[in-house]
């Protein structure tokens, strides 16, 4: 497989904010602990390593013992979870929603990213163990993103009238779509419809995909893992403590010229049950869940925070600080719009006392298959290029390549010479005619732009066959004008390759940021 790397700023799809960050802006680094340089870990392992107790690597093991129960893992797995209780393990990690089938590619390399991390920690750092984390985002309520998924091309929708967090939904009802897919997909069979939930189905195909890899998959919608929030969950729903540093970040973020991403509540926190997670409201007489008739007094809520924390489900301003609290934790491995939003949450994680992780962005790749390799390779377009905007691309290419000259530039500069010398003789024989000389002027540039517009559409039609190579290339990598790992999902290149993701392991390096052109070769 032939491996490209695309400097993200030659890409021109991601943000300044994402760039500066990138690329070690002063103005950010207040905003952050530590840049994620693989140097820079020798002082996030020691801050952690203080911080997180004995007690917390005995909680987060028993957890995981208990979640993992009913599945047969891989060595390398067990010895990971067991070395959870001692005090030289980490945990890098990154989080994602329980999409369906797993959703779009970029899921995939997210896990990718965490795995090698987690290697070239190890051979920088050899007394050290890393693990590689999957975090699922189980007790998330927004089923419409996750509800469908892509496969070569056609959309396959999960249609279900279940409500709540959707780790906890049934995944059976999937037997209609798992009918419907193309070649083997026996993991997902296995998954969905041996399992009664989500979660446990998600585990599962993670677990047969990532096992031998070491990668441990956590569900934190866990009463033992919430009974270490229950500081958090009072402060929030009492004290507001995390709108305020957050506020303050954000102002201090736009006065730097940044746009921020997500805003703080009060209170911060779902109410969580089977069937149900929805906001809850400050009172008068107490708390409020909100689309319901359910209400608690102040004493209610205290008793309920300390004997049924797994009630309260944090949004997306505490689930990352929840994450760092239950976890080992020295890096969150996300992408753009993840790195940006971590970005507002440093005052949060520093009034809590919880190490701020270093934020990794994860890897990104386009991948070619064989044909279209070979398309790319007749075309003669740079790697930069397949990220321009079709029509532009199309344009540029052939005014470069045309032996005609398709502009008017000239021609039109002339006629405008002679309209000034019209408009000055005009002028001097009534004044109100100048006004008439240059809308004639406007009517002709106008004029000479559409003629310019339809020779560049003959000439486009004179090199058809080579833009329709180039059309169906990018219609390969940005289906639909989106980019492939957003849109397509890894069984596109999966069911032809079995080990694609042993490729991607081999191609993906987690401290290089540049963005990665993966080829399958092809016969000339």
């Amino acid at each position: 497989m032939q491996h490209i790397k695309i400097p993200f700023k030659d890409t021109k799809i991601f943000s300044p904010f994402f760039l500066d960050y990138i690329h070690q802006k002063d103005s950010l680094k207040k905003f952050y602990n530590r840049f994620p340089s693989i140097t820079e870990f020798k002082a996030q392992i020691q801050d952690k390593q203080k911080s997180f107790s004995d007690q917390s690597r005995n909680v987060l093991h028993t957890c995981l013992k208990e979640q993992y129960k009913d599945l047969e893992v891989s060595a390398l797995v067990e010895t990971n979870i067991n070395a959870v209780k001692e005090t030289n393990t980490f945990t890098i990690t990154t989080g994602h929603q329980l999409n369906i089938f797993t959703g779009p590619l970029y899921f995939i390399y997210k896990i990718v990213s965490v795995i090698n991390a987690c290697k070239e920690l190890k051979k920088t750092y050899p007394s050290f163990h890393f693990i590689p984390v999957y975090w699922m985002a189980s007790e998330d309520h927004d089923f419409e993103e996750i509800s469908y998924f892509k496969l070569y091309g056609k959309k396959h929708t999960w249609e279900t009238d279940q409500k709540g967090g959707v780790g906890r939904f049934d995944p059976k009802g999937l037997k209609n779509i798992i009918a419907d897919l193309p070649g083997d997909i026996s993991v997902f069979e296995n998954a969905y419809l041996k399992h009664n939930n989500l979660s446990d189905a998600v585990r599962y195909y993670v677990n047969e995909l990532f096992g031998k890899e070491g990668l441990v998959v956590i569900d934190a919608d866990d009463r033992t893992l919430k009974s270490q929030l229950t500081e958090i969950i009072e402060d929030d729903l009492f004290s507001h403590t995390a709108k305020a540093k957050v506020e303050a970040t954000n102002t201090a973020l736009n006065e730097e010229g940044y746009s921020t991403q997500v805003h703080a509540r009060d209170i911060n926190f779902f109410y969580l049950t089977d069937g149900l997670r929805s906001r809850l409201e400050k009172t008068t007489d107490g708390f409020s869940v909100v689309d319901t008739d359910i209400q608690f007094t102040d004493d209610q809520i205290r008793d309920m925070i300390k004997n049924e924390p797994e009630k309260f489900s944090p949004n997306v301003i505490l689930r990352p600080l929840y994450q760092e609290v239950i976890l080992p934790n020295l890096a969150y491995f996300g992408g753009p719009a993840e790195v940006i939003y971590w970005l507002q949450l440093k005052g949060v994680f520093d009034y809590f006392k919880v190490p701020f992780p270093i934020l990794m962005p994860r890897n990104f790749a386009l991948v070619l298959d064989g044909p279209t390799a070979r398309k790319f390779e007749k075309t003669g377009l740079g790697v930069e290029e397949l990220f321009h905007e079709k029509n532009f691309l199309f344009n540029d290419w052939v005014s470069k390549n045309t032996y005609h000259n398709l502009t008017l530039t000239q021609e039109l500069n002339n006629v405008n010479t002679m309209l000034n010398e019209v408009k000055a003789r005009a002028i001097k024989i009534d004044p109100t005619l100048g006004p008439l000389v240059e809308a004639e002027a406007k009517r002709t540039a106008r004029s000479f732009e559409r003629i310019e517009q339809k020779l560049l559409k003959a000439e486009k039609r004179n090199h058809s066959d080579k833009l329709r190579q180039m059309e169906d290339v990018k219609d390969y990598l940005f289906p639909h004008g989106s980019l492939q790992e957003r849109s397509d999902n890894f069984l596109n290149f999966y069911q032809e390759d079995p080990k694609f993701i042993q490729k991607v392991l081999a191609a993906f390096d987690p401290f290089d940021f540049q963005f990665n052109l993966l080829m399958y070769p092809y016969s000339k």
